[in-house]
């Protein structure tokens, strides 16, 4: 705050001045010692400033919500407020009082005053328990589906009492999703099973709590014995991890009320009871609010007004809201971070080439996605003088410009990872360096660290070797030019010779990783082609893969296998790995069962086994079978995580059937790549280490923090593509199309649409209508409504279109239209469904 010059924030170190430092008296308390010396602090500043002129004259002031210190301070001639006094002065700003947090804890609550939860155990009490087994310490997890359930994953080596379930508002007792507690179990008589039921608290009336429970007798519908699980209370909270929230304002139905209620946009969120004197400008906007604390007797959480973020559907605010929800750091990168860049114009000196080989001569290309600019990798192969093949992969050496502990390396620590949007990239490194100094473009030097193999002609590896560089690309291809000069008869030339000897090597490699086990998975990505005006998404489709694509893919993987057995040999207890877990078998049971009801047989016993099996689970009367099943088994793996080979010791890359893994080929988008480039470096003597570097503990952390925003990151990407199709779907109005079942459930199916790569589900119970005839077979798995029964991957039609009744959740909604099922089933014409229609009209006469 103090670096921001326009803040005008100010440091005075009292404690190290003489006439403002204060010793502590005999009978005082360190508490009452500190206020004593900010009120002597704020005395002496005053009379400080007094010999300044008097147009000049400022007065200091004392903010204390401290009622014996505020009297303290008034008695001494020092002006003091409470904050809540002070921003009210502030007349010129009213908007400010809608900041302050709600401190009261037992005032203006439900004016009933009814308790509704228990009370939280003091923290002392709770450590007790924990040590002594009474309690269970864990992260609680709130259900998006069911706002009246949560789990909670117990911390530590308990394995029968892993997962918790909790249910109903007074069990749940006020814990908020991702926030430490400690959890009672109840006794097994009182153990429930996970709900199946629905449920979104829309409730507006504060004190129906009537009515929830009624709602929770519903969710303890008769389960049979196996079904129940391990249940239990929050009986106290350990740490809060409450943090902004974004969602909207839903206005309360009296006039003229200052107390409304915030919607947060995730479903695992409560909502928050906020004081706002401008809840009409709020309405039909997006808004962060901050939780102040939860009242017993309040049914809600108290919270206060931050920000307005903008219009709801309006693109910039949407993905300001997508970043946030997902914790994406994307400010601007800060003034200290840009400091620690280069200076331009940029060139490599005498100085850069120690310990480093001139490749310049080489015969160096990159392949990449078109639009590419921060290009992290490129290629070369030649033939030796001995018959031989020269491969080499040649990554940015971005470790060369971020040097351990700075700001610039902090800061990308704490980013992790660049994160893709579809209009839009949120850089782990500043600009300069990620689309630049770094990329790896043609006709330019540029710094690397090259890892180069000799090979023979049949891809067998014969020595490796790891070097830091200097190289420039002779060209930056895309996947589609490249696959055109391999497939030109016509061409010759050195780029082109060097693609095709890469393209043979890179089909033998890829073979010999399938004989072992590797999975050729499936999930279906998609491509939105935008209006170069508007911006807007205009056409959707699959992305399509090329030969140049596995081309790439493959020597990215042997470098990164390479790179990782030389670092573990190196450092055994610290180097940065990535794993791969196998999946539980419990996992597989969806894919088994779908395949049998296809008579098709997968073994999943080994990596190996599944891929073979998929290999020939194919259907000559329905060729995008083998497609789904991949599409099935996607969903089936475990999330691969980065760690640290001294906390661990199982290495194992499952899907790539890989005994050891690491990531080294995009230390421009990954900070994971930096650390493995540095631990790399000091391996072959290029660069000296540091103590973090050798610090398994730390580097256990970092891992920690890497795997977290990987996640989000994935999750943010998916979000992005979610609001991209609204917007397609938006525009285009009603669209029947081909789709097939993915899952089955109780009361719905879930399909995939080939065309859109688009996931849906179809319900067949709505409000307001007659309930069909439903029968769920979980052994199947298949699902009758009225005579029509449904399979998974079973060929069906669905009507598209987008739901807007919902402002903050819009959402793509499908219908069935094929097969025929009376009072079911839709027309495939536009006619009959759309929930737009109002707003189309509306536009077509402002047309």
């Amino acid at each position: 705050m103090t670096n921001n010059q326009e803040k005008h924030f100010y440091t005075f170190t009292n404690e190290h001045h003489r006439e403002t430092y204060v010793e502590q008296l005999q009978g005082e308390n360190s508490n009452d010692r500190n206020d004593r010396a900010i009120r002597v602090a704020a005395k002496w500043y005053n009379e400080h400033l007094k010999d300044m002129s008097a147009e000049n004259q400022l007065q200091v002031i004392f903010i204390t919500n401290d009622r014996k210190n505020k009297e303290k301070a008034i008695e001494e001639g020092i002006p003091a407020f409470t904050c809540e006094e002070y921003i009210k002065s502030l007349t010129a700003n009213p908007e400010l009082i809608d900041r302050l947090a709600c401190l009261s804890e037992e005032g203006n609550e439900i004016e009933s005053g009814k308790t509704i939860f228990s009370e939280h155990l003091p923290l002392s009490k709770l450590q007790q328990g924990i040590k002594s087994g009474t309690y269970l310490q864990g992260t609680f997890r709130a259900s998006r589906e069911n706002y009246l359930e949560a789990t909670v994953w117990v911390h530590g080596d308990d394995e029968d009492n892993k997962e918790i379930i909790l249910q109903g508002l007074k069990n749940l007792n006020r814990a908020i999703h991702e926030d430490i507690v400690a959890v009672e179990l109840l006794p097994k008589h009182q153990w429930v099973a996970p709900s199946s039921v629905v449920l979104q608290d829309e409730g507006q009336n504060e004190d129906d709590i009537e009515k929830e429970e009624e709602r929770e007798r519903i969710l303890k519908t008769a389960v049979n014995e196996k079904m129940l699980k391990p249940t239990g209370r929050v009986v106290g909270i350990i740490k809060r991890n409450w943090r902004p929230y974004c969602g909207m304002l839903s206005k309360s139905d009296i006039k003229e009320s200052r107390r409304h209620l915030f919607t947060p946009a995730d479903k695992r969120i409560p909502r928050i009871r906020i004081e706002t004197r401008q809840a009409s400008t709020l309405e039909g906007r997006r808004i962060i609010v901050a939780v102040d604390g939860w009242p017993r007797n309040s049914r809600y959480p108290n919270g206060h007004f931050v920000k307005n973020l903008g219009e709801v559907g309006d693109k910039e605010t949407e993905t300001e809201v997508l970043l946030l929800e997902h914790d994406v750091p994307h400010q601007a990168f800060s003034q200290a971070v840009l400091s620690f860049l280069p200076k331009m114009p940029w060139s490599i000196t005498e100085k850069d080439m120690k310990n480093r080989e001139d490749l310049r001569h080489l015969c160096v290309c990159s392949v990449d996605p078109p639009g590419c600019t921060d290009i992290d990798d490129a290629l070369h192969c030649r033939e030796l003088e001995n018959g031989n093949l020269e491969v080499g992969v040649h990554i940015a050496d971005v470790s060369h410009f971020i040097r351990p502990g700075n700001a610039l390396d902090q800061e990308s620590a704490r980013r992790g990872t660049t994160v893709y949007l579809c209009e839009k990239r949120i850089d782990m490194v500043p600009e300069l360096l990620s689309s630049n100094l770094c990329s790896l473009r043609s006709n330019v030097d540029r710094l690397a660290f090259s890892c180069i193999w000799e090979m023979t002609h049949n891809a067998e590896i014969l020595k490796t070797r790891f070097t830091k560089s200097v190289i420039n690309s002779k060209a930056s291809l895309t996947y589609a030019e490249a696959q055109m000069r391999i497939d030109s008869a016509a061409m010759n030339d050195n780029i082109t010779t060097s693609l095709r000897g890469l393209n043979k090597l890179a089909k033998i490699l890829k073979k010999r990783r399938i004989e072992k086990g590797a999975l050729t998975l499936s999930s279906p990505e998609v491509r939105f082609h935008m209006d170069s005006e508007t911006h807007d998404p205009i056409d959707l489709q699959t992305k399509e893969l090329r030969e140049t694509n596995s081309m790439v893919e493959e020597f990215m993987l042997l470098a990164n296998i390479s790179v990782a057995k030389k670092i573990h040999e190196e450092f055994s207890e610290h180097a940065l790995l990535r794993k791969h877990p196998a999946p539980p078998p419990s996992n597989y049971e969806i894919l088994v069962k779908a395949a049998k009801s296809k008579n098709l047989e997968i073994k999943t016993d080994t990596a190996k086994a599944l891929a073979d099996s998929l290999d020939q689970a194919d259907s000559p009367i329905f060729p995008y079978l083998n497609t789904l099943l991949r599409i099935l088994a996607t969903r089936c793996m475990m999330q691969a995580v980065y760690f640290c080979s001294g906390m661990d010791n199982d290495f194992h890359h499952y899907g790539l059937a890989s005994p050891i893994y690491t990531h080294f080929t995009s230390p421009i988008r990954r900070y994971a790549d930096i650390i493995v480039h540095r631990l790399l470096a000091v391996a072959i003597g290029a660069d000296c280490t540091y103590p973090e570097l050798t610090d398994k503990h730390k580097l256990a952390d970092l891992c920690k923090n890497l795997n977290f925003r990987h996640k989000m990151a994935q999750y943010a990407q998916r979000a992005s593509v979610a609001f991209h199709t609204q917007l397609f779907f938006k525009s285009k109005g009603i669209v029947s199309e081909e789709a097939y079942i993915l899952f089955v459930r109780k009361n719905a199916i879930v399909v995939l649409i080939p065309k859109y790569g688009l996931e849906g589900t179809v319900f067949f119970e709505e409000k307001d209508k007659p309930k069909p005839r439903l029968i769920y077979d979980d052994e199947i798995p298949s699902l009758k409504i009225e005579d029509t029964v449904f399979h998974i991957f079973d060929k069906v039609k669905v009507k598209i279109m987008l739901d807007s009744s919902n402002l903050q959740h819009q959402k793509i909604r499908m219908s069935l239209v094929e097969p025929q099922i009376p009072g079911i089933s839709v027309s495939a014409d536009s006619s009959n469904m759309d929930i737009n229609e109002p707003e189309r009209k509306k536009k077509k006469l402002q047309k």
